[in-house]
Formats: structure tokens, sequence, C-alpha cells
């Protein structure tokens, strides 16, 4: 568990020292500004990446996409995937101190439910299913990957809101991918791992969740689609841990994991907004854009706008 929380903690604080670069990349007049623009800036991500503070957030990144690696080797998969669903606290905590985005009374309730459902996740989360997965699961991974990427082509055909929700869900849908996948992969052997779909599946279902959650970001609500990615990675995996690869609680708390992880989830939905760090606003008013999301950055980076800092 210390490696799921050591995660969530390395995604959540890189979503806002991205943030904090992006900001003083494109403050007018700074040393590294410029003229902003709408959406993503490819000029503003180069000036971002001069800053010890956006690399560091990548660093971060890589170090938590091994920590949630390790994390997967050794704990259900329904227990590291609402921790990694926590990070949306972490950046929320980080945003509220170094972005200063005023949080609600609400978000900070929010952020006292995540971690009540985490500690709920660790007393009751038992060690990593025993059963190998099966090959006609690896299958079904690479299988779903695909269907990831094709959900981000029908997605585009619908109206605003519906696109963002259904670009974030797959996107989620490809990070719980992800997350079983490592689970499916028994040799790091060259034979064993080019002759498993498991190893296709863990890089087009992180591919595609990449590519799809960065369009939703940067075409609809922040919130919504970072609802259905929250959505996407948590439930379907936990199932698939559960049934096929036989991940249990210790016993007699069945029902403190259950209701754990839906506390945890139900929190992480409550603090949607923060999938992108919010935009921070410069001494005219005007909103400067945030970075991609946290998972997002450890496969590439992309600079996008970001919703207000503050609700009215």
């Amino acid at each position: 568990m210390v490696c799921a929380l050591g995660a969530a903690v390395c995604f959540g604080t890189a979503t806002v020292l991205q943030a904090v670069a992006a900001r003083a990349a494109a403050e007018p007049g700074g040393a590294q500004g410029g003229a902003q623009g709408g959406g993503a800036d490819a000029a503003l991500l180069l000036r971002a990446l001069r800053q010890w503070r956006y690399l560091a957030g990548l660093a971060l990144d890589g170090l938590g996409f091994l920590l949630q690696i390790a994390a997967l080797r050794s704990l259900p998969i329904y227990a590291v995937g609402a921790a990694l669903a926590s990070s949306l606290a972490v950046t929320a905590v980080a945003a509220a101190r170094l972005l200063r985005v005023r949080l609600s009374g609400t978000e900070w309730a929010a952020v006292g439910v995540v971690c009540a459902g985490l500690a709920m996740l660790g007393l009751a989360s038992g060690t990593e299913g025993g059963r190998d997965g099966s090959t006609a699961l690896k299958w079904s991974m690479l299988a779903a990957a695909l269907a990831v990427l094709a959900l981000g082509g029908v997605a585009g055909r619908l109206p605003e809101r519906g696109r963002a929700l259904l670009l974030g869900l797959g996107a989620g849908l490809g990070f719980g991918v992800v997350e079983v996948t490592v689970r499916l992969i028994d040799s790091l052997g060259p034979a064993a791992l080019f002759t498993n779909p498991a190893s296709y599946a863990l890089v087009l279902g992180g591919g595609a969740a990449f590519l799809l959650l960065t369009s939703a970001l940067q075409r609809g609500s922040v919130t919504t689609a970072t609802a259905g990615m929250v959505i996407g990675e948590t439930i379907g995996p936990a199932a698939i841990g559960v049934v096929w690869l036989g991940d249990r609680t210790r016993e007699g708390l069945s029902w403190l994991a259950v209701l754990g992880f839906a506390v945890a989830v139900a929190g992480a939905l409550a603090l949607a907004r923060f999938g992108e760090a919010p935009a921070a606003t410069t001494t005219d008013g005007t909103a400067v854009a945030g970075t991609a999301p946290d998972r997002a950055t450890a496969n590439g980076a992309a600079v996008a706008g970001a919703e207000p800092a503050e609700r009215g």
C-alpha cells in the first residue's frame, strides 16, 4: 500500500509542479514569457521544459509509474486503483498551497473522504490474487485496448459534453488495461514478452489512454472527462482482479474493503476538476493554463487550457 500511496503522491504533486512551470512560462513579459494562445501550445510546452519544476514533475511521473507497477505486483487491483484515483486529492491540496486555488468546504471534505476510504482499504485489503491470468484474459485485454482506440473515433462525433465523458471513460478503461496487464506479464525475458498478448495490450492501452485523455481535456469539460476516467480505471479492473485473478480481502473484512473502495472513488469524483491542475490567474485576472493530467505526462507531455481556479 505504501507504493500505491507513493505513486498517488508523485502523480498529484507532479501535476501541480508542471502547472506552476506552465504558468511561469506563459506569464506576459516574464523571463520565459510570450504570447498566450488557446488550447494546446507547443511553444509554451518548450518554454516549460526549460524550468526545473516541470522537469521535476516529469521525474515524479516516472517514479510514480514505477511505484504503480510495484504496487500492482503485490496488492489487489482494487486497492491500487482507488489509491491512484486519490492523486486528485493530492493535486487539490498542493494546488491550494502552490497555485493559491481556493477549495470549497465540500472539496476539503472530499479530501477527508478520500483519506478515510484509503484507510479502510489499507485495513481490509489482502495480498494480490494467486491466480495466473488465462490466455483468454490476455487476448481479451488486447481486444479491450483496441476497443479503447475505436471508442475515440466514436466519441469524436458526439456533442461536447458527451464527447468529454466518453473520451474520459475510454481513457480510464485504457489505464485499467495497464493495471490488469501488469499482473498478466509473468516474465520480462524478451521471448516471453514478445509472445505475450498482454505486453502489446499494455503498450497499446497506455498509449490510447493518453491520446483519449489529452483529447478530452482539450475539447471538453475537465471535470466531466476526469469523472469518466476515474470510473473507467477503477470499477472494471477491480472486478477483473476479484473474479479472474483471485484478489481477496482479509478474512471477514470484505464489507470494509467494498465500503472503503466506494468511499475513496466517491471522494475522487468530487475532486474531478483537479484532473488537470486548475488555472492560476495573473494580476490582470486572465487565466494561465495548467498542464496535462498526471499519468498522461508519464508517457508524454501536453499543455492545455484549464477550467477556472475558483467556482462562483
